[in-house]
């Protein structure tokens, strides 16, 4: 495996700058990964045909005396949720197929400015809907620690580019935990910004209220710098937020000099008991617990009793919206038409062109969304719901007068195979149990390799949420804490994951 891909976009950035290895260089390791690997994983549905012309101009700006950020030259996975001008923008889903933007989503467009080269377009659930990454309409993506499991989801495809050294860097969006939980299951480390901190213009709507984009890296200094070319104040969303906010990477850096778990207040929920959890996640999850009290963390057992409420709530409010936003399409502005035969009304042609283009899921969601929006049940579910949110966000408030950051695992169990639980909704949605709240509260939340689980192996991630604006203190704790696991868990990815585990039996996917 080439050296190149194995580096950090921290430590690539740097080489890149001083000349020691160009952009063009750097991205064709990439290319070349994706092409040795990804007909087993699965994690790219597009790969971008202008990457290396890409990374050539950025090589050409630094000659020509330009000053650029530490990350510039570095490749970048996108979820395909966000559109783009040069590579078809599907969402997962056929409804999309081969639809090209005429606009770029605007953290696309910051990074292309800040000199990252766009690597191609990653596979997800089909418009975000779902926890393992089975339900694209192009087939499901792998985890590379296991080519029979599942990457997470809705995001499995950027998690999985990373984690298999197809990408330093990728973009994600995460709308009850689509960044954090593929983290969790691929050993990778994912951002929920506060909701607002990063621009969603571009970015195809699921659910408006919860949905946010964000880092998925092999660091937490990655995601730092990361996030400092995506987020900020955009005019083009209703939602951001017109504030500054401190350099997320210097916040990492502050982190990883082993000074900020002193004194830190860790909250602990007592309402998540051990039971709920695979053996191996809350064995990961304790020994996290007791590196940060050795570095003089103070551990506080805090309560949130309407959590418990978070996923029936959220699967009323997403449903929702999901509803709203996708009744866009409907094959007369835009994506796929079918006609039926004979003489069609527009309702005929919508109601066979929805059919044909949306998946199980998508409709599933789309009939409990209308369902729980009509008339004389809207106050009875939606409403409903809407009032568990509240009551959700005021525990936060008060476990935040209490603790500094909340520590939960990122998800209850370790990777699953594919297959195991897609007849299941119910068991999918649990997936979501400790990552929903944050995106019912609008606060910040990131999720970092803890170990793996002894029983299987397979990765586990320790999820840490902070008050709403504070993503900077998030930086610092989880920069902290993976200092800290150096000795228990290795260099991120480097000393753990296998360069590809062989799946049993045949596989689906490739880049098309």
């Amino acid at each position: 495996m080439s050296d190149i891909i194995r580096l950090t976009a921290a430590e690539l950035g740097e080489k890149i700058s001083t000349g020691e290895i160009s952009s063009v260089e750097a991205t064709q390791a990439h290319l070349d990964r994706i092409a040795a690997v990804d007909g087993d994983v699965h994690a790219f549905l597009h790969v971008n045909e202008h990457a290396l012309a890409a990374a050539a101009e950025v090589d050409a700006r630094r000659a020509a005396g330009e000053q650029l950020g530490p990350i510039a030259g570095v490749p970048l996975a996108v979820k395909d949720v966000l559109v783009t001008t040069d590579m078809p923008s599907t969402s997962g889903s056929k409804i999309l197929e081969g639809y090209m933007s005429p606009f770029d989503a605007t953290v696309v467009a910051r990074s292309r400015a800040a000199g990252l080269v766009p690597l191609g377009k990653t596979n997800m659930d089909e418009f975000a809907m779902g926890s393992s990454t089975e339900f694209s309409a192009y087939g499901p993506t792998r985890n590379p620690w296991d080519l029979d499991r599942i990457p997470g989801g809705s995001g499995g495809g950027s998690a999985a580019a990373v984690a298999a050294f197809e990408a330093p860097l990728a973009l994600g969006s995460d709308t009850g935990g689509s960044i954090r939980q593929p983290a969790h299951v691929t050993g990778t480390v994912g951002i929920k910004p506060t909701y607002g901190g990063v621009s969603r213009y571009g970015a195809i709507a699921l659910a408006s209220s919860l949905d946010q984009v964000g880092p998925v890296t092999r660091t937490v200094l990655d995601a730092g710098l990361l996030h400092d070319v995506i987020g900020g104040h955009d005019p083009q969303d209703s939602t951001s937020l017109a504030q500054e906010w401190p350099s997320f990477a210097a916040a990492a850096r502050e982190g990883a000099t082993g000074q900020v778990l002193k004194g830190l207040r860790v909250g602990v929920i007592k309402e998540l008991p051990d039971s709920g959890f695979q053996a191996g996640v809350a064995a990961s999850f304790r020994e996290s617990l007791a590196v940060m009290e050795a570095q003089g963390a103070e551990i506080v057992e805090i309560s949130a009793p309407h959590f418990e409420y978070g996923v029936a709530a959220y699967y009323l409010i997403l449903p929702a919206e999901a509803s709203s936003n996708l009744a866009k399409f409907d094959s007369v502005r835009f994506g796929l038409r079918v006609t039926p035969d004979g003489n069609p009304t527009v309702e005929d042609v919508m109601s066979a062109t929805r059919d044909a283009g949306f998946g199980p899921e998508v409709k599933r969601r789309i009939i409990l969304g209308t369902y729980a929006l009509s008339a004389g049940y809207y106050d009875a579910y939606y409403g409903s719901a809407q009032k568990v949110r509240t009551l959700i966000q005021q525990d936060f408030d008060a476990a935040f007068a209490q603790v500094d950051v909340i520590a939960t695992p990122s998800a209850p169990t370790t990777a699953f195979r594919i297959g195991e639980k897609v007849d299941d909704p119910l068991q999918m949605y649990l997936n979501d149990l400790t990552t929903i709240p944050a995106n019912l509260a609008g606060v910040p939340g990131i999720s970092i390799p803890s170990g793996v689980a002894a029983e299987d192996g397979l990765p586990v991630g320790i999820q840490f949420l902070a008050p709403a604006h504070e993503d900077a203190r998030l930086y610092r704790v989880g920069a902290a804490l993976e200092a800290a696991l150096v000795d228990s868990w290795g260099a991120p990815l480097l000393s753990k994951a296998p360069a590809l585990r062989q799946a049993q039996g045949p596989k689906q996917g490739g880049t098309r």
